[in-house]
């Protein structure tokens, strides 16, 4: 998952030594968190729609980062804590708050206690039931025993523990409906663990098994696939699997990604990364993805104003959602690139009907000021993004006249120089073969040729 599950995850599996640095690490972090104000129209109630960890750290995620839900969200997590066997993550939030949400929220000692003692006495029970197995020799009792050991500890919130179990367990898949199984536990601990180029190794491991026919278990391996893109800023890798996502997957995946989570990074993915023609053939004209924008109709909205060159209403609801998606556990860190990039898309499409327009006019479109869009302009040029000149004096761009004869003569030269050298090489081909030449390389030295004559 995010840093949020890595902090904590990673933590309850470490070594004195390890706890001592990974705090450190933490409150390094923590003095860099933004502080964030969600739009009006923000609703904290819909992350109950998750389930399992995610629910839980997507919960302390915005409790860190809003004022304004701070004490909802972390009362809430506490709630949603006591339900599981993470003590771990519980006794952590409650060193980080102390008192400060009132008497009564305050640790419940006696209740951690308890579940640690239970958890202690599954544990032992566990072990000792695959090491039995493992006497027995029986390849389907060692692999629900490292399967259920791994459950254990995934619930338990010590995600490295849980990740080695589910890795042993590939060992003693017989079936193909083993190894998905297995695939699908390692994908939803590395995800949490941040490890998503071991998400994409294990889906592809699944993607490979011939008994993968499940259309729920296909949609949740594209989910993240398109979730390990997005991390490493893949933009339009991440665009096509969330496009590639059936509406299959319901809310079977909750404790990773809702369908809401997919319009959203799916749409902004492509807005960063697609073209018009191709906004219009994969992303409006896709009778699945259509599915998905039903659920969030802003970002439908969205989309639909950006095909249709409707800026203003489109740089004003960006901008809406910019505050709320800061708020978002796996998009928080790639709002910056993500915005730069399709504003600078927005302003290529907008000029590129024109052969000189005035910068005043654009800056009205775009809402900023001359100045600030002549930076930008520039910084475009610069980078090749936009093939124009700005004329600082009379504030107009103007787009760079091609000479179509000359470039098309160019060509020609050289598509003839080209047929030329292709030409002789067959020539040369043709001739050798007549005269019953090979030219070989010898195996013991590499600069040398010798010729063999073929036998008659």
């Amino acid at each position: 998952m995010a840093e949020k599950g890595k902090e904590m995850n990673s933590s309850a599996s470490s070594g004195a030594s390890e706890k001592k640095s990974a705090e450190t690490k933490n409150e390094k972090k923590e003095k860099k968190i933004v502080q964030v104000t969600p739009s009006e129209d923000y609703d904290l109630s819909r992350l109950t729609e998750y389930s399992g960890h995610t629910k839980i750290f997507r919960y302390l995620f915005v409790a860190e980062r809003c004022k304004k839900f701070e004490a909802e969200a972390y009362k809430t997590a506490i709630a949603a804590l006591k339900q599981t066997q993470n003590t771990h993550v519980y006794r952590k939030v409650f060193e980080r708050l102390g008192e400060a949400l009132g008497p009564s929220f305050g640790l419940d000692q006696a209740w951690a206690d308890s579940v640690d003692k239970k958890a202690q006495q599954q544990l032992d029970r566990l072990e000792h039931e695959l090491e039995t197995a493992k006497t027995s020799l029986i390849k389907e009792s060692i692999r629900m025993g490292n399967t259920e050991l791994g459950n254990f500890h995934y619930h338990r919130g010590d995600m490295n523990s849980a990740l080695r179990c589910y890795v042993k367990a590939r060992d003693y898949c017989t079936s193909g409906e083993h190894i998905i199984e297995m695939c699908m536990n390692v994908i939803r601990v590395s995800i949490e663990l941040s490890n998503f180029a071991h998400v994409l190794n294990y889906v592809a491991k699944a993607e490979q098994t011939p008994e993968l026919k499940d259309k729920a278990t296909i949609a949740k391996l594209k989910a993240c696939a398109g979730l390990s893109h997005l991390e490493g800023r893949k933009y339009k890798n991440a665009a096509k699997k969330f496009l590639e996502t059936t509406i299959d997957i319901g809310h079977t995946f909750s404790e990773i990604i809702l369908p809401q989570d997919i319009a959203i990074y799916g749409g902004f993915c492509a807005l960063a990364s697609y073209d018009r023609q191709q906004l219009k053939k994969q992303v409006i004209d896709n009778p699945q993805f259509k599915h998905f924008l039903e659920l969030v109709p802003s970002v439908r909205d969205l989309i639909n104003d950006f095909y249709n060159s409707k800026y203003a209403s489109f740089l004003e609801n960006l901008e809406k959602f910019k505050s709320d998606l800061q708020l978002d556990l796996h998009l928080h860190d790639h709002i910056q690139g993500l915005y730069e990039k399709i504003r600078n898309k927005a302003i290529v499409q907008y000029f590129s009907p024109f052969v000189s327009i005035e910068l005043k006019t654009m800056a009205e479109a775009f809402k900023t000021d001359v100045t600030s869009l002549e930076k930008e302009l520039s910084k475009l040029i610069m980078d090749g993004v936009i093939s124009a000149r700005i004329d600082s004096h009379n504030k107009r761009l103007y787009a760079r006249e091609v000479d179509e004869r000359t470039t098309t003569f160019d060509k020609a030269l050289k598509m003839g120089s080209d047929f030329e050298t292709h030409t002789k090489s067959l020539l040369l081909r043709v001739n050798l073969v007549r005269n019953d030449f090979l030219v070989k390389l010898p195996r013991n030295e590499k600069s040398e040729f010798q010729h063999h004559k073929k036998p008659n």
